[in-house]
């Protein structure tokens, strides 16, 4: 998190820890990563760590604050494109682009919806700065809706939250609901005229105890079932602690969904204990789901494809898309 200020607690250690772009990318390609989502996080600088709930929001944004947090990220991430590390993914194209050339793409992302202030109209300058996917929520309700982690406070997706999911259909924005509560990821579906994705859970039974991070299975259908959108497969260390583990998790959210709706979920690099905690070891799970018995079109499926196909109908017809440059990319 270069150059952010204020930040919270233990939180500090990220920024102090500093930034590793440059073994990330090496990673990717010992590990065949073509492209992999380079992620802003809206709400940054109020987090803290909990002894018992994790990260959480420890304090509200000053005026302005959220807005200009998103400016210094974009701009870094947007450096790292501009000193030729990473190549930006702005639309489908690109990422076939990046694979001929045998290039690293970046498709960049907002980590939470904090950073519009409830401003749809920011929707389209985050687009511009080439952001390609808002997750809506993240550790602190905010002016679109509630998280999934703390008792909601405005029971669902806001009309605020209504109008940014409109404005992210109309551009060719990926919506997440990855972190939403359940009223708001269902709210955001009936606003979406777009397949829409959850980057990063898995699917509980309703047991006693569930992890408040995973999602209900009448979730999971309804993501699924609109208009085909994707669940990542989250490489978390919650109930599993290694490669063979997170095989059988990406199996069951198989069972839960189908084939054609599970991708590689995000968040690797900052979740809980992941199992998945290096882009080089990925081929050792590609195998381990041949050797579970996957056909080698469902894995194409799962580590790209399925993804691929959300990403161009969700761009596809958008205002955008129509007038986007040839040479972008």
């Amino acid at each position: 998190m270069r150059g952010a200020e204020h930040a919270t607690g233990m939180v500090r250690l990220y920024v102090w820890r500093g930034t590793f772009e440059q073994r990330t990318v090496a990673d990717m390609r010992a590990g065949g990563v073509d492209v992999a989502a380079f992620a802003a996080v809206s709400d940054f600088q109020t987090l803290a760590l909990s002894d018992t709930t994790g990260l959480t929001s420890a304090r509200a944004f000053e005026p302005g604050e959220a807005w200009v947090s998103y400016r210094r990220q974009i701009d870094n991430l947007n450096a790292l494109v501009a000193s030729g590390l990473v190549q930006r993914i702005d639309r489908p194209a690109d990422i076939v682009a990046v694979h001929a050339k045998n290039q690293v793409g970046a498709l960049l992302a907002v980590e939470g919806g904090d950073f519009l202030e409830g401003n749809p109209e920011r929707v389209g300058e985050a687009y511009a700065d080439g952001v390609r996917s808002i997750t809506l929520m993240h550790y602190r309700h905010n002016e679109l809706g509630d998280i999934m982690t703390e008792a909601p406070r405005h029971g669902g997706l806001t009309d605020a939250g209504a109008a940014v999911v409109r404005e992210m259909n109309r551009v060719g924005m990926i919506v997440d609901l990855a972190h939403a509560s359940e009223a708001t990821a269902f709210g955001a579906l009936e606003a979406s005229s777009r397949p829409t994705m959850a980057s990063h859970t898995h699917v509980h039974q309703h047991q006693a105890g569930a992890p408040a991070r995973f999602i209900s299975q009448s979730l999971a259908t309804a993501i699924a079932s609109g208009g085909g959108g994707v669940i990542g497969a989250w490489p978390a260390g919650i109930g599993i602690h290694d490669l063979n583990g997170f095989v059988d998790r990406t199996l069951e959210l198989i069972d839960h969904v189908g084939i054609d709706h599970v991708c590689l979920g995000t968040d690797m690099d900052a979740n809980y204990k992941p199992v998945l905690d290096n882009y080089a070891k990925l081929p050792i799970h590609v195998a381990g789901l041949f050797q579970r018995g996957l056909a080698e079109a469902d894995v194409a499926k799962l580590v790209g494809g399925n993804f691929l196909r959300v990403f161009e109908a969700v761009q596809a017809g958008s205002t955008a898309e129509r007038h986007s440059r040839p040479d972008v990319g």
